[in-house]
C-alpha cells in the first residue's frame, strides 16, 4: 500500500535528505523487547543463511525460547537508564543532529539528516517519509558501517530500497560505500587510538582490532567483508607504526556452529597471557557507535576472558560515536556523495 501523496507543485524547492542508518536496538531492555527485535533481525535471510523452513523451525522453536532473556540482562548492563535508551540509538541521534548542523553550515539549510535502523525503531520506512515529508526529493543513504558485509550494508540498502517503493514520486536515491579505507576514517581511527592510550597508566604489549565476524562460507561465496576489515587494519597499524607483534587483528561474536573467519577475538585473548602478553587494548573498528557488543562483549565479557588467563591490564577504545572526527567524516563522505546536487544551489546563492 502507498502512502498517500500531497499533489505535485511544480518551482517547490526541495532539500537533500540523509540517512545515518545503523543496525538497531531492542526498545527496551526487557526479554519481550528483545525477543520482538531479535525476531526480526534473526529472520532477515542475510543475516542468518540457513534454508527458510528449517531455520524458521530453530528461530522459533529453541532461539526465541532462550536466547531474549539472556540478551535482556546484557542490554540491561549498558543501557542508558537516565535517559532510558541504548546507548546506540542515544549516539546514533546524536550523529544524525551534529551532521545536520554541520552540513548546513555551508549549504543554507539544504540538509536534513534523520536516523534509520534496519530493525527495531527508528525504522527505515520512518525515516524516508520524514524525509519526503520536509520535500527531500534527494535522499542520500549513510550506513555506519565502515567495511561492507551483506548482513550489515546489504541489509541497510535493502530496508531503505523497500521503503522508497511505498512512494509513488520516488526520491533520487543514493547510497555512501563503505568507508573502511577512507584517509579521514584511518585518521580519526589512529587519532582515537593515540587519545585513549594517553589516558591509561600502563603500556599496552599488544592492540587487539577486533570485528564483528562471518561465517566463513559467507566469504568464500564473495563477501567482501574480511578483506576490508585486514586493509582498515593495516593502514591503521601503518598510522600507528606498529609491525604484526604489536598488533593482531581478531573477529567476535560467532554465532551457531559453524567455522567463521579466524582469529577469534575470545580465543586470543585466552591464548595471549601465555605467549607473554599481559596487557592489551582493544578497539573495535567495524562499529562506528558503541553498543551491545562494544559495552557488553568487549568492554566486559573479554576483560573477564583475558584477566582470567593471566592477564593483567586490559583496556577498550571507544568507537568514533559522535566526537568531532567522526562528525567531520561523516561531512565530507556526504559531501563527497552530494556534491553535483549542491553546487547549482551554491552557485545560485552567490
Amino acid at each position: 500500500m502507498r502512502n498517500t501523496e500531497p499533489v505535485y507543485r511544480h518551482n517547490t524547492a526541495d532539500k537533500i535528505g540523509v540517512i545515518v542508518a545503523n543496525l538497531g536496538t531492542p526498545d527496551a531492555p526487557t526479554t519481550p523487547a528483545v525477543r520482538r527485535y531479535l525476531k526480526e533481525f534473526l529472520s532477515d535471510q542475510r543475516v542468518v543463511e540457513i534454508p527458510k523452513a528449517l531455520w524458521w523451525v530453530i528461530l522459533n522453536g529453541i532461539i526465541l525460547r532462550t536466547r531474549p532473556k539472556k540478551s535482556a540482562a546484557a542490554y540491561r548492563t549498558i543501557w542508558d537508564t537516565e535517559q532510558n535508551d541504548s546507548p546506540l540509538r542515544l549516539t546514533t541521534k546524536a550523529q544524525a543532529a551534529k551532521l545536520q548542523e554541520q552540513l548546513n553550515w555551508f549549504a543554507q539549510g539544504k540538509y536534513v539528516v534523520t536516523t534509520g535502523m534496519r530493525y527495531g525503531n527508528p525504522n527505515m520506512k520512518d525515516a524516508v517519509r520524514e524525509l519526503k515529508e520536509q520535500n527531500c526529493q534527494k535522499i542520500v543513504l549513510l550506513p555506519t558501517y565502515p567495511q561492507y558485509a551483506a548482513a550489515t550494508v546489504g541489509t541497510a540498502c535493502d530496508k531503505f530500497f523497500e521503503a522508497l517503493k511505498d512512494w509513488r514520486f520516488m526520491p533520487t536515491p543514493r547510497v555512501i560505500q563503505p568507508y573502511f579505507d577512507h584517509p579521514d576514517y584511518i585518521d580519526a581511527l589512529a587519532e582515537s587510538v593515540k587519545n585513549h592510550l594517553a589516558t591509561l597508566d600502563f603500556e599496552p604489549d599488544m592492540i587487539i582490532a577486533s570485528y564483528h565476524g562471518i561465517p566463513q562460507f559467507a566469504w568464500d561465496k564473495g563477501d567482501p567483508y574480511p578483506c576490508h576489515c585486514f586493509k582498515t587494519s593495516r593502514l591503521l597499524a601503518e598510522k600507528l607504526n606498529l609491525g604484526p607483534d604489536k598488533f593482531k587483528t581478531t573477529f567476535q561474536s560467532r554465532f551457531g556452529k559453524a567455522e567463521w573467519v579466524k582469529p577469534y577475538t575470545d580465543a586470543t585473548l585466552e591464548a595471549l597471557p601465555n605467549q607473554g602478553v599481559k596487557n592489551v587494548v582493544v578497539l573495535t573498528p567495524a562499529f562506528h557507535a558503541d553498543c551491545l557488543e562494544t559495552l557488553e562483549e568487549i568492554a566486559i565479557e573479554a576483560k573477564d576472558t583475558f584477566l582470567e588467563a593471566g592477564g593483567e591490564n586490559y583496556s577498550t577504545v571507544p568507537c568514533l560515536n559522535d566526537g568531532k572526527s567522526s562528525i567531520d567524516l561523516f561531512t565530507k563522505l556526504v559531501g563527497e556523495a552530494t556534491a553535483d546536487w549542491v553546487a547549482p544551489w551554491l552557485e545560485n546563492d552567490n
